[in-house]
């Protein structure tokens, strides 16, 4: 390829790059370190930052992946909207293209159209994808063929015909994890305590708890598809991952959630801790979630004949 070529593959390649993503990523990344400064160091956003991981996170785990992609369970739609919310909260786009990319993922596990897969490369499953923008599932896919069900709620719908209204959501949220950290500061001394500890909540509570939580959801993209055991010979490379295990409260038991999808729960074995399960039960008993899809051994032992 001659020098007009080359420069030519060049442009073509810079184009190809998703930049509000890539901008976007790395700006949330650089927002983040300025935890590192001890003007911003208070135990009191520390533990806001870990509790928000969890909270922030179960909008994740439990609201776009087993409520909405894998429908496995039933809430009330106010509930429903609230996890949604917490999800928004967390930047990893609407529900419509969560879902989307997904529901493809599981159709194309580590094929063609994975949009995801760690089989390129670990970085590319880990968060290089987000850089590029393509219609889930390639060529045969698209948002609407993966989630086409999402939209018919008004909510959904509204997120996607006004693309600013998930940014403005996190923007509400982080500006007020700043004025709870303002307002408590102030008043235990002045209003200088109030802009340290505002600040402090702000980059601990929201922005420092932003990018755990988006480490946390791409480390089930990536190293459940690496490293790990497998439990059920599954058409993918998907593995139970201890760590991922216990850092993304049940979603790195991949393999057993591969193997079994619809399941509510990815908890197979006791020691497999499955704490979104645990949350999950616990709104079964307050009557708040229903129609639970049990693991795959219960759903054939209910609808085996008695004898």
């Amino acid at each position: 390829m001659d020098q007009s070529g080359e420069r030519e593959a060049a442009r073509a390649g810079w184009r190809a790059v998703a930049w509000p993503y890539a901008l976007g990523l790395g700006a949330m990344h650089g927002l983040a370190c300025l935890a590192v400064l001890p003007w911003l160091f208070d135990w009191r956003a520390v533990v806001l930052a870990i509790a928000g991981v969890f909270a922030f996170g179960q909008g994740i785990n439990l609201g776009y992946h087993r409520l909405l992609t894998h429908r496995s369970l039933k809430l009330p739609r106010w509930l429903e909207h609230g996890f949604v919310i917490l999800a928004l909260c967390c930047l990893q786009e609407t529900p419509f293209k969560w879902v989307a990319w997904h529901r493809a993922h599981h159709a194309h596990s580590d094929g063609a159209g994975d949009p995801h897969s760690p089989l390129v490369s670990f970085l590319w499953g880990h968060v290089a994808w987000l850089a590029f923008p393509r219609e889930p599932g390639g060529a045969l896919g698209g948002y609407r063929r993966y989630a086409q069900d999402i939209l018919q709620d008004r909510f959904y719908r509204r997120l996607e015909q006004q693309p600013a209204l998930p940014y403005l959501i996190y923007l509400a949220h982080a500006a007020l994890f700043f004025a709870a950290g303002f307002a408590l500061g102030w008043a235990a001394d002045d209003a200088a305590a109030g802009l340290r500890l505002g600040l402090s909540f702000l980059v601990w509570g929201a922005i420092l708890r932003t990018v755990a939580v988006w480490h946390i959801t791409w480390s089930v993209n990536s190293l459940t598809h690496l490293f790990g055991y497998r439990r059920y010979a599954t058409a993918d490379n998907s593995r139970n991952n201890w760590l991922v295990g216990l850092i993304a409260v049940g979603e790195g038991w991949h393999n057993n959630h591969h193997h079994d999808q619809a399941s509510v729960t990815t908890q197979h074995r006791w020691w497999e801790l499955d704490f979104t399960y645990y949350l999950i039960w616990l709104l079964e008993r307050l009557g708040l979630a229903t129609e639970l899809v049990r693991p795959r051994h219960k759903r054939q032992d209910a609808r085996a004949p008695a004898v």
